[in-house]
């Protein structure tokens, strides 16, 4: 190769290299796909900035439908793109649901031992921290035209009474008084979950129930409710956790950070429920 073929070619090859290095910057800058990450680049700047989005699942204790659906609306209108869904009912089924792999992000249960089904399990991610408690009440038909004014009454014959099933946070707990107070009762009917006890009063197919004060306070003049002192003995602490395999983890721990503020405390109160 000549002198002057040499000259030529090095700028030639500078070129090339310059165009190659222009191109790399480009690629590095464009909003295309990150090969790291399997993202786009604007979806990964989007989770990178904090912003929640998407479907938070909260399974829930029956008890806490009306406050955790107040709440749920709340966080929605405080994160716009989420959204909350609820699965309310029995702490019992709720629990073994989890732990039979349903997928779910929250749990809130109405006992710590319905939640430590979840925890012995190694679905619960953390530790669960109590965020309410809750007493019992009977609930009575309106008017109270049975003249029930304590619990001692519910044994009387020809009352139709009805008690959450044993298994059940309020069914656990109204047996509990129950034997504090040396009472033996008989119910016509045990049910899956708190709501489902109300109900059976609120439709007049039973006299009264065992049920938590929050569900006759949200039952308004549907019912009456009747305190008696044995409650006491009997009250509810309320746990709640971020699970182990949450599909949406970040919004769930917000969900869970605005049930435990002041803001989501004063939710809970309002409904009936005691202060940790």
């Amino acid at each position: 190769m000549t002198r002057a073929a040499r000259r030529t070619h090095r700028p030639v090859r500078a070129a090339v290299l310059t165009a190659a290095a222009l191109l790399a910057l480009g690629a590095c800058s464009s909003s295309g796909s990150d090969p790291a990450s399997g993202k786009s680049g604007s979806a990964a700047s989007a989770s990178g900035s904090g912003k929640l989005s998407g479907t938070v699942t909260v399974f829930a204790a029956a008890s806490l439908k009306e406050s955790f659906t107040t709440l749920g609306k709340q966080f929605e209108k405080e994160h716009p793109g989420t959204k909350v869904t609820f699965s309310f009912g029995g702490s019992d089924s709720l629990a073994a649901s989890i732990t039979g792999g349903a997928p779910a992000d929250v749990f809130a249960s109405a006992s710590p031992k319905t939640m430590k089904i979840v925890t012995d399990a190694g679905d619960a991610s953390g530790t669960p921290a109590t965020f309410v408690r809750n007493e019992l009440e009977i609930a009575t038909l309106p008017g109270n035209p049975d003249k029930i004014d304590s619990l001692e009454d519910l044994t009387g014959p020809g009352l139709k009474v009805v008690l959450c099933d044993k298994e059940v946070p309020c069914g656990a707990a109204a047996q509990k008084a129950l034997d504090a107070s040396k009472l033996k009762l008989t119910p016509v009917s045990y049910e899956q979950d708190v709501k489902a006890a109300l109900t059976k009063v609120e439709l007049k197919e039973a006299d009264a129930a065992v049920v938590y004060k929050t569900d006759v306070h949200a039952a308004g003049d549907k019912v009456e409710g009747v305190e008696f002192p044995e409650s006491a003995d009997a009250v509810n602490d309320y746990p709640i956790t971020l699970l182990k395999d949450a599909p949406n983890a970040e919004a769930a721990k917000a969900f869970v950070a605005l049930v435990r503020s002041a803001e989501g405390q004063k939710v809970l109160t309002a409904a009936g429920f005691l202060k940790p």
